[in-house]
C-alpha cells in the first residue's frame, strides 16, 4: 500500500510540474492563430518531411507565401498542400528575398540544412530547421553563431521535446525515482537483408530535377536514384550516403540521444568509440548494417545500436531508449514510457516504483506551436539551435569515430577534439563545391 501511495504522490507531483512546463512551452498548441497575428512562411524543401512540417504550420493558422524545391513533382505536391496564395520557386534564395515572409521551414536533405539556415538568419527570417542540423560539426557551430549574431529564433525539428509523455519521462529520471542512472541504451533494429536499399546503376536525372542544384555544396557525381532517394513508398535514401547525411546516426540516433541529453542534463559526451561495418547487405549505401557506439559522459555511459540484419527486441519495439538506475529501469519511445522497479538481490525486495504512461499527444503540433509563440516573445524555443547542435554533434562525432576507427576525445565546452588523429579532425568539416560558401 505504501508503495502505491508513494507512486500516486509522485505521479501527482510530476504531472503538476511537467504540465506546467508543457503549458509554458506549448501554450498555443490548442488554438489557431487569428488573422491579425498570422505568420507568413516559406518552405524550402517540399519533400515528405518538409511538406508534413508545413501542414503543421498551416494548422496553426500560418500562411504559406512560397514553396521551393528543385524537383518539379515535389514542388507541385508542395504547392497543392500550401494553398492558392503560395508561389513556387526552385532556388531557396528567391524565398529569402521575399520581404513578406517572416519565417522559413528547411526540410531539405541534410547537406542543404546549414547554408539556407545561415542565409535565412542574415535575411532577417526566423527558422524551423530539420534535424540533424548539419552534416559536419563545424557547420553546426556556424549555424549557432548565425542565430545569435542576427538574433533569430531557430527551432530544430527534434519535436519529441514537445511531447508531454517525453517531458514526464524526463521528469521521472531527474526526480531520482530510478536512483542513480549509470547507463542508458538507445537502438534501432530492423531487417532489410539481403538487398537493403538496392543498388541501382547511375543514370540520367529524371525529368523535372535540377541535379546540379540538388547536389549544391556536395561533390559533383553522376545521378543515382538512391543518392537522390525520392520514393513515395519510403523515406528518402539520400541519408545513407556520407556526401549528404550520416546514416542512422544522423537520422534516428539524434532523436533518441536528444532525450538522453535532456534527461541527464548534459551537453555532450567526453569520448566516443564506434565499431561497425557492412557485413551482408548488397546495396550501394555508405553506411554499416551493424553498428555499435559508446558515448562516454562524466557520470554515465550511453550506447547506440543499429542492426539492419535482425529486428528482434526484448520490448518488441524497433527503437527505444532505456535508462538504467540503481532503483529502476525506464523504457520510453513515442508510444509512452514504463518504469520497472529494480529488485535488490541481497534483500529480495523491490527498490523502486512501478509506473507507466501511454497517453501520447501530438509532439509536432506542440513543437510548431512553441516555435510560433517564440516568434512573438523572442524567447528561445524548446529545441533551440544550440541544443540541436549539441545533440547533432554527438551523433556526427560517432561517425567520425566510426570512419576513422579511433577513440575520439571531445572537449564539450570548447567543442574541439582532444583525442584523435589529424585525419579524424578533418572529418569535422567539409569542402563546399563552388560557388557555394558558408559565411556567417
Amino acid at each position: 500500500m505504501s508503495e502505491e501511495i508513494n507512486r500516486r504522490d509522485f505521479m501527482k507531483r510530476t504531472t503538476l510540474a511537467t504540465v506546467g512546463t508543457s503549458i509554458a512551452m506549448t501554450g498555443m498548441s490548442r488554438r489557431v492563430l487569428g488573422a491579425n497575428d498570422r505568420v507568413v512562411i516559406g518552405l524550402i524543401g517540399a519533400g515528405r518531411q518538409g511538406t508534413g512540417n508545413m501542414r503543421a504550420f498551416i494548422h496553426h493558422g500560418c500562411e504559406v507565401a512560397s514553396v521551393c524545391d528543385v524537383y518539379q513533382p515535389n514542388l507541385d505536391k508542395g504547392l497543392q498542400a500550401a494553398g492558392a496564395n503560395a508561389k513556387g520557386v526552385k532556388d531557396f534564395r528567391q524565398v529569402l528575398d521575399n520581404k513578406d515572409i517572416d519565417s522559413v521551414i528547411i526540410g531539405t536533405p541534410d547537406h542543404w540544412h546549414a547554408l539556407p539556415m545561415v542565409e535565412a538568419c542574415k535575411a532577417g527570417k526566423d527558422v524551423y530547421v530539420e534535424k540533424p542540423i548539419s552534416v559536419v560539426v563545424d557547420e553546426g557551430k556556424k549555424m549557432v553563431e548565425a542565430a545569435r549574431k542576427y538574433k533569430r529564433v531557430v527551432q530544430v525539428g527534434t519535436w519529441q521535446r514537445s511531447n508531454l509523455h517525453f517531458q514526464k519521462a524526463v521528469e521521472v529520471v531527474q526526480s531520482g525515482v530510478l536512483g542513480k542512472v549509470g547507463f542508458a541504451k538507445t537502438w534501432n533494429y530492423s531487417n532489410t537483408y539481403p538487398d537493403g536499399i538496392g543498388a541501382p546503376a547511375d543514370s540520367d536525372p529524371p525529368a523535372g530535377l535540377d541535379w546540379d542544384l540538388w547536389l549544391g555544396p556536395a561533390p559533383m557525381v553522376h545521378f543515382n536514384q538512391n543518392r537522390f532517394g525520392v520514393d513515395n513508398t519510403k523515406w528518402s535514401t539520400f541519408r545513407y550516403f556520407y556526401d549528404y547525411a550520416n546514416g542512422w546516426l544522423g537520422d534516428w540516433c539524434i532523436h533518441l540521444l536528444d532525450i538522453v541529453h535532456w534527461a541527464m542534463k548534459v551537453d555532450g559526451p567526453t569520448a566516443i568509440t564506434a565499431s561497425g561495418s557492412k557485413f551482408f547487405l548488397k546495396d550501394n549505401s555508405d553506411t554499416p548494417d551493424i553498428l555499435q557506439v559508446t558515448f562516454e559522459y562524466p557520470d554515465f555511459i550511453c550506447t547506440y545500436e543499429n542492426r539492419l540484419l535482425n529486428q528482434n527486441s526484448m520490448y518488441d519495439h524497433g527503437y527505444g531508449i532505456e535508462f538504467h538506475g540503481t532503483d529502476g529501469t525506464m523504457f520510453v519511445d513515442r508510444s509512452g514510457f514504463k518504469v520497472f522497479p529494480e529488485k535488490k538481490a541481497y534483500r529480495g525486495e523491490k527498490a523502486g516504483l512501478s509506473m507507466q504512461m501511454d497517453e501520447v499527444d501530438d509532439g509536432l503540433a506542440n513543437h510548431v506551436a512553441n516555435f510560433l509563440e517564440c516568434l512573438k516573445t523572442r524567447n528561445r524555443p524548446a529545441s533551440d539551435i544550440e541544443i540541436g547542435h549539441r545533440t547533432s554533434s554527438a551523433c556526427l562525432l560517432a561517425n567520425v569515430a566510426l570512419r576513422s576507427k579511433e577513440r575520439i576525445g571531445w572537449d564539450v565546452a570548447n567543442q574541439h577534439i582532444t583525442q584523435g588523429s589529424p585525419e579524424a579532425k578533418k572529418l569535422l568539416s567539409r569542402e563546399y563545391r563552388a560557388p557555394w560558401k558558408l559565411v556567417v
